[in-house]
């Protein structure tokens, strides 16, 4: 078992290993199964959590169910993260509306780069499908 001394060492040799490489932080930063999308949808504006909830749904394929759980922890990771702000109304029925920060709107052109080199790709697929 390790003392406290090591243990804050071990953790700390570790963090600088994850800040060594951007792309590494980048990818735990954003990784999870909405985060992107939520991050996307707040392009346009303040939303509900309702909202939130359809915008994901928006040409989901499959399963029209997002498991709360989930895309609560979603938010609440990236309000951690200082990427969206939730502010809560406080009032009956709760009113809680997600937003992005200014460190969050700093993603929205790469996500926007995402979106078209995406969009390109999958023209292309269609295509190769389409003549094959």
């Amino acid at each position: 078992m390790f003392n406290d001394k090591r243990g804050r060492e071990a953790e700390m040799k570790t963090t600088k290993k994850r800040m060594a490489c951007p792309v590494h932080s980048f990818q735990q930063m954003i990784s999870g199964k909405y985060k992107l999308r939520i991050i996307w949808d707040l392009r346009e504006g303040p939303r509900r959590y309702s909202e939130i909830r359809r915008g994901l749904l928006r040409g989901k394929i499959g399963t029209d169910e997002i498991d709360a759980r989930v895309l609560s922890r979603e938010l609440k990771t990236l309000a951690e993260m200082g990427l969206i702000h939730r502010k809560d109304y406080r009032t009956l029925p709760p009113k809680v509306e997600y937003s992005l920060t200014p460190t969050g709107r700093s993603l929205v052109p790469l996500i926007g780069s995402m979106h078209e080199w995406s969009t390109r790709q999958l023209k292309v697929a269609i295509k190769m499908a389409e003549a094959g």
